[in-house]
Formats: C-alpha cells, structure tokens, sequence
C-alpha cells in the first residue's frame, strides 16, 4: 500500500470531521436502495460536494452506516498525483487494509480528475458490490456527456445555488406563520432582497461585506468563462465570448436577438458569425451561466426563428453589470426563471400584442401563465394585465397568476402573490403555491 493511498484513506476513516451542513433540498433517490450511480450536477461553487457530506451525515446517523463502509474521495486532492496508474484500486486495496473489508459507499467528487473516469466508473458499477455517488465539475461533467459516457446506468441530480428557502437555512431564520402574517415579516423581506441581489451561492451567502461578496463573484464568473467555455470548448473568438457574457449581465431577462448582436459586434471591429454567437449561447446554458427560453409556438420550428430571453442562472451575478439597479422588475423576473428552472418546468415565454412573461407548459400543452413585476401601479396596470390575459385567451389557459415584489390584493381578475411567499410555497404555513 503507497503511503499516499495510506494517507488518504486514513484521513477519511481517522480525522476527517463532516462540516456544518445546510440542508439541501435537492431530490434524490434513496441511496442505500439504488443500483444506479447518482450523478450531482450543477453550476461550480453550488454545493455539490456538501450535498455528499450531507448525503454521508444521513447515511451514518439516520440509517446506522459506519464510516467504515463509506469511502469519500476528492479527486482534486494533492496526494492523488502520488498514486500509481489505477488510483480507484490503489484507494480501495488500502481501504481494505486499513478496515478489513471493502467500502459498500463510494463518493467520488470532482471526478473527472480521475483518467478515463468513466470506463472505471462503469467497471466498479458492473461488480455490483457498491453504491457509487459521483459529482463533477461543469466544465467535464456535462448532462449529455453522463448519458453518453455512463449510457444509461445513472440518475442525474442538479444541485443549484441556494433556493430562497436553504438560503434562510443558512441565514438561521426560521420560517413561522406568525412571520408571514405580522410585523415580522419584515425580518423576511428584508432576507429576500438580501437573496435577491446576493445570489444563491454559499459562499456569497456567507461574504461578510459587499466588496468581498463582489470579488468572489467575479472569480466565479472569470473561472465560468475560462475554465467551463473557453478552455473547454477550445474557444478561439475570445472577444465574442467576452461580449456575449457581459451583455447577459447588463441585459439579462431581455430578449437576445443572434443577428442583432452579430451586426453590433461588427460595428465593434469584432469579426463574428451567427453561427459562432448561437454556438456560444448554447456554451453559456451548458455551463450554467446562462437560462435561455424560447418564445412559445406550438411548432419548433417557430420557436426557434424567434428571439430568445436570456436570464443569468443566479442574480448575483447582476452585482457586475455596468448599472446593476437600473430594473429591479427585471431582477425579479430573473429570480422566478431559476426557481422554475429549479422546479424542473418546462416554461417560455409570449408575445402576441402585448407579452407575458412566462407560460408553462405540460409536454406540447400550455398550463400556466406568470406575469412578474415589481409592483403593479396605475401606469403599469394596464400593459401587465393585458400582456397576461391575452396569453390566457390564445393559449386556451385557466391558470393565471400576477407575482410581484410584495403586492397582496387582487388586480382585476387576477391573485397577485409576492415572490418570496411563491418560493417558500407551503412550507410551515408560508402559502403560496409550490407547484409552478
């Protein structure tokens, strides 16, 4: 046994102590009753690997594991460097030195740092004799790359920056219907802009200033754009990338026309094509910067010779635009993509006379319709209910629902509904509805 496989195991069975957690509410299924792999997915600097160790926390203290059965290996460790050319089997012969038996739990993170991590994979699977968790980087551990690589065998689990409610988890705020409904619920609101303009991330979650919480987040966005893009996909328009991402920040939850921006960057002495700027937008979705929905038509054909929407895949990101309060409505707006795109709902947008921001729908068929703004006033009134109830009158659509900053009362015939409530749904009293 290497000193370094020695080290590693030792530490895992001897020293390591499992964190804090946040609990996660990311569904999964129930490991110790899986034949396949479990797959975690997800934007960088999301939790992935803390979503192991809670994983880890259940396993030892709700169903009776030892730590003895589960091996947890951080393919991003140092010391792997020091193994020899089969590292998994190098890793297990020490573990059953060590323990005298061969680990039943394996919890690969940041796989794709191991050499031909899926053959191996795919081998430890074939033996039958383990429950194997895996999670990756987004930039090598993509949702069709897993399909192809694992062909079949695995369960993908997409692990996002903080939803509103882990977001309070962390914050140590304890969600209660006397909150919701008295004077307290200032303490939340005053909670849900702090989420609202932060961002879902942990680690921005847990910036103590506004300048720490800025530099992380441009770390973050510096390591999406070299890391995940341009290193990945062997990016050679450095300059299309570049402008590309920095228009999603300033304009996101605009509509992102690929010919307008070809002809802006020429008018920049930026050289490009339209297939190049629709090749990198599909770039930025797969490495989850960026949410791109499409204009609602029955045929896809119509959907895609129509403009798209572009939101960011976390509003913290917004904190590095040129003039990040310019549209709170629009941060709002954001906000509800990710938490629909959380809930796994397939949702676009419309556009007849007047828009509507967001219809659901269920396979081919349209269910509901969402209309987002900040507050519903006398100047707005008439555009935002007329936008939504001409995609109720096209669409065939019963379900129409008016979601703003705070707005309570009913506006004509509509329930409006205040964003933070809609993300909490029914928890503990909150109200609001989780469905969709």
């Amino acid at each position: 046994m290497s000193e370094a496989a020695k080290a590693i195991i030792g530490e895992w069975l001897d020293q390591f102590r499992l964190p804090e957690l946040v609990d996660r509410d990311a569904e999964h299924p129930e490991v110790a009753n899986s034949s396949e792999i479990l797959a975690v997915v997800g934007p960088r600097r999301s939790g992935k690997t803390y979503f192991f160790f809670q994983i880890i926390r259940d396993l030892t203290e709700k169903r009776g594991v030892a730590r003895d059965r589960i091996l947890f290996v951080d393919f991003e460790d140092y010391r792997m460097s020091y193994l020899g050319r089969d590292p998994v089997e190098e890793l297990l012969t020490a573990f059953e030195q060590l323990t005298g038996h061969a680990p039943e739990y394996l919890f690969f993170d940041e796989v794709q740092q191991l050499p031909d991590w899926s053959r191996v994979v795919r081998t430890l699977h074939n033996r039958r004799a383990f429950k194997i968790l895996i999670s990756g980087s987004n930039s090598k551990l993509l949702s069709r790359e897993l399909s192809t690589e694992l062909r079949g065998r695995c369960v993908e689990v997409a692990m996002l920056p903080f939803s509103f409610l882990e977001f309070l988890r962390f914050k140590k705020i304890a969600v209660t219907r006397a909150m919701i409904h008295t004077e307290s619920r200032g303490r939340l609101l005053a909670a849900f802009e702090d989420y609202l303009t932060c961002g879902g991330f942990p680690g921005a979650a847990a910036c103590q200033s506004p300048l720490e919480r800025r530099r992380l987040l441009q770390g973050y966005y510096q390591t999406t754009y070299y890391k995940d893009i341009l290193e990945r996909y062997d990016i050679r328009a450095k300059e299309t990338l570049s402008a590309m991402m920095r228009h999603v920040v300033d304009q996101a939850g605009e509509l992102f026309s690929i010919s307008a921006f070809t002809k802006s960057l020429k008018q920049r002495g930026i050289e490009s094509s339209k297939r190049t700027v629709a090749n990198y937008l599909s770039h930025l979705q797969e490495a989850f910067f960026v949410i791109a929905t499409e204009k609602f038509a029955y045929s896809q054909r119509q959907r895609t010779a129509n403009l798209v929407k572009c939101y960011l895949f976390d509003t913290g990101f917004k904190q590095l635009a040129v003039n990040f309060s310019a549209n709170r409505g629009k941060l709002l707006e954001n906000l509800v993509a990710i938490e629909l795109r959380r809930r796994g709902k397939e949702f676009f947008y419309f556009r007849g006379k007047g828009e509507c921001d967001f219809v659901l729908v269920d396979g081919n068929r349209p269910v509901a319709a969402i209309q987002v703004c900040w507050e519903i006033h006398e100047q707005n009134r008439k555009r935002e209910t007329a936008g939504l109830r001409e995609a109720l009158t096209e669409l065939g659509i019963q379900d129409g629902r008016i979601l703003s900053f705070d707005g309570r009362e009913p506006i004509d015939e509509f329930f409006q509904t205040p964003v933070w409530q809609w993300l909490l749904g029914d928890v503990r009293g909150a109200g609001g509805d989780h469905s969709g």
